[in-house]
């Protein structure tokens, strides 16, 4: 039995869609590495008793930054990244709205709000879930050629 690759149907974005998107990307990253700079100053002043907890949630920043980085270099090749990011900030966001009496919670869950407004604008211009659709049609690939070896 053969298998045959699906032949490639998805619509590539625009060129301009895909720069508008990938610049905003870079543009989430370039505000997630400013949140790392506030991190490092709130780090400082941290007492010993938070110090560890604020290193944690500071690194993550560049975690994140990095994600970000890595989807507007390739926006269609990194499938499940751009979701993940939407996931994890939409669920801050979300949690600020259950912790709204706290200040800091609101302040973060507007800033987050706007890195999610961001991140999925950039995902639908660059058409993030198309990585799924790559990786699917690679793995079908490469399971006929395997099977061609046979």
């Amino acid at each position: 039995m053969s298998f045959e690759p699906a032949p490639k149907t998805r619509r590539e974005p625009t060129i301009l869609a895909d720069r508008i998107g990938r610049y905003l990307t870079v543009f989430a990253a370039i505000m997630t590495v400013g949140a790392f700079i506030i991190g490092v100053l709130v780090m400082n002043d941290a007492s010993d008793d938070r110090v560890y907890v604020e290193a944690w949630r500071t690194s993550a920043y560049l975690v994140f930054a990095g994600l970000l980085v890595i989807v507007a270099l390739a926006p269609r090749s990194r499938p499940g990244v751009w979701e993940l990011v939407i996931a994890q900030k939409t669920f801050l966001v979300a949690f600020s709205v259950v912790m709204s009496d706290v200040p800091e919670a609101r302040l973060a869950g507007w800033v987050d709000f706007v890195l999610v407004a961001v991140v999925v604008s950039g995902y639908v211009l660059c058409r993030g879930w198309q990585g799924w659709q790559h990786n699917a049609t690679a793995s079908a690939s490469a399971h006929h050629n395997a099977s061609l070896a046979a």
